[in-house]
Formats: C-alpha cells, sequence, structure tokens
C-alpha cells in the first residue's frame, strides 16, 4: 500500500466529494454509540489501558469510512441516474449501519465489505491515516480495522504507548501460537489476530501474580469470619474467608484543646445501603490513655436499619469542614490542609471487607489486619512531583505533593513487586521463545520481530496491568455503598481528595486485584485487528511533525477540558520504571512534557485569558501547519468537542465554537461538512426536546484554493440559499433525528462561507463566523417557511394555526378566518380528522390523542400532517413495524419524503413550545430510514391477493 495521499480525480478536475460531504445515517451512528457504552466491556480497546474523554468507536469506524469513500452524486461515470446515486448512497449507508454495530467488531465478513467499498472508491490505493493527538488511540486502531495503514502520534508518552500497543505491536505477532510452556496445546484451532500473545500475557501475568503472594502474600491475611448459628447469633467460632478490601479514615487531631482525639474524616459511616444487607460502621469512643487526648475512636458494625445514620449524621466531613466526633467541635478545612501540609495526617482501619456467598462481609478491625498493613516505605519508589496547582488537582493542599503520596505503604510495596516482577517475566518470555524455535533478533525498539521484540512485547502488556492496578490500588479510591463496589482514583480526570478510602487486596480474585488487570489487558489485545495493515506510533508535537503523504483523522485537546499531562504522570511513573529499557524514546524524562500540551491550563499560562490565547494560537498554528502538506482529494476529519457549560449557555453557536472555526478558516481550510455525534442517549430520543445539542461535532474540511475570491454578504447569500436547497434532500436521506438537521446544515452552509477568501459586510468590513452562522440558521428557516407554501391545503391551516394558537381550544371565528384564504371549510378540515369542531370551539388534536385504529385505506381525505402526526403516534406508542405499516398504507397517496420533511418542521416548530410532543416527530424522523425499509416489506392489507378468504 502506497502510504501518500492519492489523487482521486485527474489533474485539474474538481476533487470528488466524499460521502461525508453529503449524507449519513447519522441517528443510527449516535444510537450505536451509545449502545457501546452499555456492552460488556472487557475486549474493548479502551480498557487495556486508561485514558480520559474516549471516543466511541462506532463514530469512528463510521467517520473514517465516508471521510474515503465518494458520495454517488460525485460519480456520475458509474452512476448516471439519481435513482442509481440514491440506491448506492443507501448501500453505503447500510455498510455504516453494520459497521458500526459493536457486535461486528471482529465479523471479517462485515468488514471486507467495507475495506472493499474503500479500495473501490480509492482506486485500489487507500491514503495512510495519522491521528496527531491520538489519545486513547481510538482512530488509528479503527484506521487499521478498515484495513487501512494507521499512524497515530502524540506529545504526551502514555498514550503513545497505548496507540502503540494497540496498532504496531500486535501485528508484528500475528498469527503466532503462545510460547508459555504448554500454553499452545490448549487450543486446536489456529491462534488468529495476536490471541497468542495475549494468551501469554495471561500466562505470564499469573505467574507474576502467584509470585506476589509467595513475597508479599503474608501482609494480605484473611479474614476471621464469626459462625453463626441457627438463632443467627455467634457461635464462638470462625472460619477463614479471602478479603476483598479494607476500609480506612483519614484522621487528624482535634483541635479543641479541651478534647484532643484521633478524629476520623468520614465521607459516609454506610457500608451497604443495598435492601435487606445494610451494613454501617458504628464508632465508639473509649478511653486510652496511650492515645491523644486519652480516648480514642473504635469501629463495630452495624446491621439494624432502624439505628441506620441519617441523612444528617451520614459521616464527619461535608462540603463545609468536618466535625470531631468526640466533642462536636467543628473543624474548617484550613486547619486540615495545615496538617497534611505538616504530615500530621494519619489513617485508621474502620472495616475488614471478606468475600462470602454472593455477599460482602463486613468485620471490625483486628490487630492482625492492623499490624499487616503497618510496613516501611519500600526501597526504589518512582520519583516525581505533583504540581504545584493544576486542571482537577485537589490534593496538594492536604500535603500530597509526590505522587508516592497518594499510596500507602502497603500499596506501594505492592506496586513495586509487581514492577520488579516484569523484568523477571521478560526473561522467562524470552526463554521460552527461544526454546519455541523464534529466532533472538533484535529488540522492539530495534524494530525487531523475533524473541527478544516478543519478550518485550509481554513486559509491555504487564506493565499496563500494572498501571492500570495503580488507578485501582491507591488512596484516592473509594467504596460505592449503593452497589457495594470499588470506585477508581479515576472516574472522572481529576484527583480530588478522599477522606475515607479504600484498600483493595491486590492478591484476591475480586475487584481491583491485579490478576483481573492482566485478564482485560490480555482481552483487550486479543480482540485487536493484528491481521491487517501494520500501524506505526510515536511521541511527536503535531505542530511540528511532518504530514506529508498522510490523510488526517483526529480529536484534538479542547481548551481546558482535561490537564492530560499532568494526570498522565499518575501512570508514567510506574510505567517509567518497567519499560524505559524497552521503550527509550518514551520514557527518557522523569515526567511527561507539559509546556507545549495544547490544553489552555491557567495554571500554567497566567490565568484564564492567556491560557484561551494559548489554546486557540496553538490550535491555529497546528492547522496552518497541516495545511501545508494536505491533499485536496480527501477531506480531513476534526472531532470538536464542546464544553457542557457551552452548550448549555450559548448553544451551536457558541464563541467557543465560532473562534474554532475562525481559527480553521485563517489557517486556510474549507469546512465542508459539520456533524452532530453525540453517545448519551436513550432510546430513539422521543422526548427529546430543545436541550438535544451534540456533545461533539464532526468537521470535514478540505484545502481552501490559493485562488479564492472575495464575495459580498449578497453574493453569500444568495449562493447559500442555492446550496442549502440542494443539500437538504441528500442530508434527509440518511437517518437524521430533527433536532440534528440545524447542526448537520451548518456543514453546507459553512462550505460555502469558508470557500471564499472573505465575505465583505456593506460597510466593507470582513463578515465574523459567528455572523455567517447565524444567516446561515436564517436561511436554513426561510427554505422551510418557503416550502410550505408548496404543501397541501389541510397541512397549511394546520401549521397556521399551531403557529398562532398551539393547542389552545379558540372560538370557532378563529379557525374560519384561517381556513376561508384557503379555500376551506372547518367542517371539512374536521372531517379530515386533524381537527375537533363543536359547540363553537375548535382545536388542532395532539398526535397521541389521535385515532389509534386510523385506517389510510379508508381515508379520503389524507392530509401530509395527518400522515405525519399518525406516524410520529404510531412508532411512539407501538414502535417500528405498526408505523412501517401505515407507511405502506399511504405510500402512492402522499409524497413521502414530504412527510419526513414535515416531521422535522413540525419538530422545530414545536420544541421550545411542547417538547414532548416535539420529541414524536423527532423520534419519527431519526427512525425514518429504519421505517421507511421495514415498509417495504409490509403489504397493504387493501391490495394484498387472498386465498379462501385469507390474506397472503
Amino acid at each position: 500500500m502506497n502510504t501518500a495521499v492519492q489523487p482521486g480525480t485527474s489533474s485539474g478536475s474538481v476533487p470528488r466529494r466524499k460521502l461525508i460531504e453529503v449524507s449519513l445515517p447519522l441517528e443510527d451512528i449516535n444510537d450505536a454509540s451509545a449502545h457501546e457504552k452499555s456492552v460488556p466491556r472487557k475486549g474493548h480497546p479502551a480498557t487495556m489501558h486508561l485514558w480520559w474523554a474516549p471516543r466511541p468507536l462506532a463514530s469512528i469506524r463510521a467517520v473514517l469510512f465516508a471521510q474515503l469513500v465518494d458520495d454517488p452524486s460525485s460519480r456520475p461515470d458509474l452512476f448516471p441516474t439519481e435513482e442509481e446515486q440514491k440506491a448506492e448512497r443507501e448501500r453505503l449507508h447500510w455498510i455504516i449501519r453494520r459497521i458500526v454495530q459493536w457486535e461486528n467488531t471482529n465479523n471479517e465478513r462485515v468488514y471486507r465489505e467495507a475495506r472493499d467499498a474503500i479500495l473501490k472508491y480509492t482506486d485500489g490505493n487507500p491514503p495512510a491515516i495519522l491521528d496527531p493527538f491520538s489519545g486513547g488511540g481510538t482512530i488509528p486502531i479503527e484506521a487499521q480495522r478498515l484495513g487501512l495503514e494507521a499512524r497515530g502520534s502524540d506529545l504526551n508518552p502514555v498514550p503513545s504507548l497505548k496507540t502503540r500497543a494497540l496498532i504496531e505491536i500486535p501485528p508484528k505477532f500475528a498469527g503466532q501460537a503462545p510460547v508459555f510452556p504448554g500454553a499452545a496445546d490448549t487450543q486446536v484451532t489456529e491462534w488468529s489476530r495476536a490471541t497468542g500473545l495475549a494468551e501469554d500475557v495471561r500466562r505470564y501475568g499469573m505467574w507474576m501474580r502467584d509470585q506476589a503472594k509467595q513475597r508479599i502474600g503474608h501482609h494480605y491475611p484473611k479474614a476471621q469470619v464469626p459462625v453463626l448459628g441457627r438463632d443467627g447469633e455467634p457461635t464462638g467460632k470462625h472460619t477463614q474467608a479471602p478479603v476483598i478490601a479494607w476500609l480506612w479514615a483519614r484522621t487528624v487531631i482535634c483541635p479543641n484543646p479541651a478534647c484532643g482525639i484521633p478524629m476520623p474524616l468520614v465521607r459516609s459511616w454506610w457500608l451497604s445501603k443495598k435492601k435487606g444487607k445494610e451494613a454501617y460502621v458504628v464508632p465508639k469512643i473509649v478511653a486510652d490513655t496511650t492515645s491523644p487526648g486519652g480516648r480514642r475512636v473504635e469501629f463495630a458494625i452495624g446491621h439494624d436499619p432502624q439505628l441506620a445514620p441519617g441523612k444528617d449524621i451520614e459521616g464527619t466531613v461535608d462540603r463545609k469542614g468536618a466535625t470531631c466526633i468526640a466533642c462536636h467541635s467543628a473543624v474548617e478545612f484550613k486547619y486540615i490542609r495545615e496538617e497534611g501540609r505538616a504530615k500530621r495526617v494519619r489513617e485508621q482501619l474502620m472495616t475488614v471487607i471478606a468475600e462470602g456467598d454472593r455477599r460482602r462481609i463486613y468485620l471490625k478491625p483486628t490487630s492482625d489486619h492492623i499490624s499487616s498493613a503497618n510496613l516501611p516505605q519500600p526501597e526504589s519508589v518512582p520519583l516525581g512531583s505533583l504540581p504545584d496547582a493544576t486542571l482537577g488537582f485537589r490534593v496538594q493542599a492536604y500535603g500530597m505533593t509526590e505522587y508516592i503520596d497518594l499510596f500507602t505503604n502497603r500499596q506501594l510495596t505492592a506496586l513495586v513487586t509487581f514492577s520488579d516482577l516484569v523484568a523477571e517475566a521478560r526473561e522467562m518470555a524470552l526463554k521460552d521463545a527461544l526454546a519455541a524455535g523464534r529466532p533472538r533478533g533484535e529488540s522492539l525498539a530495534r524494530g525487531g520481530m523475533g524473541a527478544e521484540a516478543y519478550a518485550d512485547a509481554v513486559a509491555t502488556y504487564l506493565s499496563m496491568a500494572i498501571s492500570k492496578l495503580a488507578d485501582w490500588s491507591s488512596s484516592i479510591c473509594s467504596w460505592i455503598n449503593g452497589v457495594e463496589k470499588v470506585r477508581n482514583t479515576f472516574p472522572r480526570h481529576a484527583i480530588a481528595m478522599t477522606w475515607d478510602f479504600i484498600e483493595v487486596n491486590v492478591l484476591s480474585n475480586a475487584v481491583g486485584n491485579f490478576g483481573n488487570h492482566v485478564d482485560w489487558v490480555s482481552s483487550g489485545l486479543a480482540s485487536v485487528p493484528a491481521d491487517q495493515v501494520p500501524g506505526f506510533s510515536h511521541q511527536a508535537d503535531a505542530a511540528s511533525r511532518d504530514y506529508s503523504g498522510l490523510l488526517i483523522s483526529t480529536d484534538p485537546p479542547y481548551y481546558d477540558n482535561i490537564g492530560y499531562s499532568d494526570l498522565s504522570d499518575f501512570f508514567y511513573v510506574w510505567l517509567r520504571r518497567s519499560l524505559r529499557g524497552i521503550h527509550p524514546d518514551l520514557f527518557g524524562t522523569m515526567l511527561v512534557p507539559k509546556e507545549e500540551e495544547l490544553v489552555a491550563n491557567p495554571y500554567r499560562h497566567g490565568g484564564r485569558a492567556k491560557a484561551e490565547k494559548f489554546f486557540e494560537e496553538g490550535f491555529e498554528r497546528v492547522f496552518t501547519h497541516t495545511r501545508q502538506s494536505a491533499s485536496s482529494e480527501y477531506p480531513i476529519t476534526v472531532f470538536y468537542a464542546f464544553k457542557q457549560s457551552e452548550l448549555e449557555k450559548e448553544g451551536i453557536a457558541s464563541t467557543g465554537w465560532s473562534t474554532l472555526l475562525e481559527g480553521m478558516i485563517r489557517a486556510g481550510w474549507t469546512i465542508t461538512a459539520t456533524w452532530p455525534v453525540r453517545s448519551e442517549r436513550s432510546g430513539r430520543m422521543i422526548s427529546v426536546g430543545t436541550n438535544a445539542l451534540a456533545s461533539s461535532i464532526v468537521l470535514a474540511l478540505r484545502p481552501r484554493k490559493e485562488t479564492a475570491s472575495a464575495t459580498d454578504r449578497t453574493g453569500f447569500l444568495s449562493a447559500l440559499h442555492a446550496e442549502l436547497e440542494e443539500a437538504l434532500p441528500r442530508i434527509r436521506e440518511g437517518a437524521i433525528a430533527p433536532a440534528d438537521l440545524r447542526q448537520t446544515i451548518l456543514g453546507p452552509g459553512m462550505a460555502v462561507f469558508s470557500r471564499f477568501s472573505r465575505v465583505l459586510e456593506d460597510d466593507g468590513s470582513t463578515m465574523s463566523v459567528k455572523t455567517a452562522l447565524a444567516l446561515i440558521n436564517h436561511t436554513f428557516d426561510t427554505l422551510q417557511n418557503e416550502h410550505d407554501a408548496e404543501l397541501d391545503a389541510d397541512t397549511r391551516f394546520c401549521l397556521d394555526w399551531f403557529r398562532s394558537y398551539g393547542w389552545d381550544t379558540r372560538p370557532y371565528g378563529d379557525a374560519e378566518s384561517l381556513a376561508v384564504p384557503l379555500g376551506l371549510s372547518v367542517d371539512g378540515i374536521a372531517r379530515g380528522g386533524t381537527l375537533t369542531s363543536g359547540g363553537g370551539k375548535v382545536a388542532l388534536i395532539k398526535p397521541l390523542d389521535l385515532d389509534s385504529g386510523w385506517d389510510p385505506a379508508r381515508d379520503d381525505r389524507l392530509s401530509l400532517w395527518e400522515v405525519t402526526c399518525h406516524l410520529a403516534r404510531a412508532y411512539a406508542t407501538e414502535g417500528r413495524e405498526e408505523a412501517a405499516r401505515l407507511m405502506a398504507g399511504v405510500k402512492g397517496k402522499v409524497d413521502l419524503d414530504e412527510v419526513n420533511r414535515l416531521a422535522t418542521r413540525l419538530y422545530e416548530l414545536m420544541e421550545s413550545q411542547d417538547a414532548s410532543t416535539a420529541g414524536l416527530f423527532n423520534g419519527l424522523g431519526g427512525a425514518w430510514a429504519d421505517v421507511s425499509a421495514t415498509s417495504t416489506t409490509i403489504r397493504p392489507a387493501a391490495v394484498a391477493e387472498t386465498l379462501f378468504g385469507e390474506e397472503i
């Protein structure tokens, strides 16, 4: 495969428009993205190592495919008629609908069809795909799954390693059997993809776990569980049970001179809020002359719901501060921070959590469990200081200034032990690979593919498992009492202070243990498309790297959403300890590079304004640099992630969005498409109202011609009107929810605006992007209104009525004044089934109040309004099959394309007045392609043949 971006047209001709620039089955893509978040995660590439804000694979697959295949309208040589173009477009949509399904991830037949289509439309030589902000590696791995040469780079070495582990290492060893003694004999079929390497990672990982048990297992004692008699009372006997975790409370000395007790800092006393399994910590003050203040706190376990903590006594810490459990003095956070910085914050064991028979067992602390955790800090811990202040970090104020401060000494001992075992496992893997007949070869860093490189690969994935273990084995982890599970260090992109923290048993078989993390890494590795074209990942700055011959698809950072470099140091210090010699290009520095990171970090750049300026200038610099070597034959694609606050305040015409588009245009790009992508969705968005905004926008961009001319406002508006009118029908061919249409139409609108070198206002100034966005929206509204005049009279009446009165009941005269100019009678409209009229009062009938037994075959006054409302009602209340049955019944009687358009129109009209009814039309519009396809399989009863009186 040639890695250069290949021309898709002859020299000097107009580049072919790609599918992404014309039409996508957007609702199917968004539904699949939401579904992906609910499927079992084992085997998903994102679970091999944490990286923040991963993009759903479904949306990436769809975007990459549509970025490369031609829209049929640009290939009249292959599809000369509109009907043929529409049929081919639907075929391409169908391919997308199949590849976005999580269940098809490794379905070779499905992906062969997609790869064949890409080869067809790229003349058998598709370009190599590059993500210069590769992050978690999701774009490169999906490019590889589609048979493309995948490249990834990132300034940060942690995502560079993850991307390397996804796309570069597995193809080197695809199809090879495992080398661990006896492992290859466990499977009679071939070891496809990288399943052999994955099996070795699992085997050597289990060996490491067994070795760790021998070396540090005595620090993890079992629990002594009281044996209960038939009466439920203790018999005095005990049985052993494996410990899942230990729950600790941080403590400070009470500042009240009359008290001085080591006071526990506890968010919640609750251990389990499950009905019938209630459990909570019961603190008790006891005398102890050896303790500060002459007293200390003991902990027991309670189960009686009647005596459980109430909302007013949930714990000892809330947002205002802490309360001493002994003297009830209020303690400010200021004092706790001072104690932390003075290294006087301690920990006290509250609860031992053991594994029972399908339940958790909560036990009070015992001396052996307390002493087992009382370890010195191990030697050779990784070095690294937390930033003084940065995005998402809160712990420094409490004296945690080094990364090792985030762990207990027992946690550090375990992590150091496992980290040391990586080198031993690597030597075992090398010995076993040589014994299996593999040539020694060069190391992985030198491009080797023999035994040395294989041992390096095994060590890489085992180190990733240790890095995952660190996430689940720090003193920032907490207990989720509602589900009785562990919350890891990074449930979100921050390191927040945790008062009562959980310490998992890393040698157990329960959540958070080392073996579990090895299994997750191994399962993810087994699922990657290692049998495709080898990929390549390295560390590079997007602002200066070479882009020659590469086609970009990227998900760049956005403003100050996430401080990636500071957060990833948490993992880097552990990865570097094991992998500095294996990946010297990634782990040569003490910590992750930060100064050039493209994030608006106000702590690093002297305030928010300077930080945002740094981001905007850096973003424009990157895309100016990419423009210099860009080909005009393929669009690049960029995922733009909105801030939630930006969406809520300003919507799609937000300042940040406008600023980004301005930068793209100044950098020399023409925006040719914008597609709203979301992964937070329930069903078909039946009840979506005005807040149905995408969490991301995918942009397609092409380099603007150097010879691009300027135009004035009039010229821009004229071109805008003509091209939006042409684009709308093709956009609707995809499954587009009405809630997404207004955002989608910005693509062809911005294509008009950005292809000019500048658009001049009447006063000679240059039109801003924000003004252009407003004009695009206005033109869309104008087109909607112009089309209304072509609708049937009953539908026009209903539109006029809703604009004037909504669903209100009004006097008969109001209806008559609207009906007469249209040549209608009120009684005739009511006979059509869309209006109630009686007693001098008139009202429109809401869709959900329409007759569920409606039969279009017996309706002699069909209107687009009536059909649209019935289809929306049927889809919302009875599902796709019933809506399809009604659609089949009206075919040939109304223009179904007009019904689809009207569904969008009604959503637009109703979203601000009646969000729930608007949601009905949004649901219908989003499901239109599915309903339409199903309707083709249904024979209307009115024309069906019968045999012996029965329908056939």
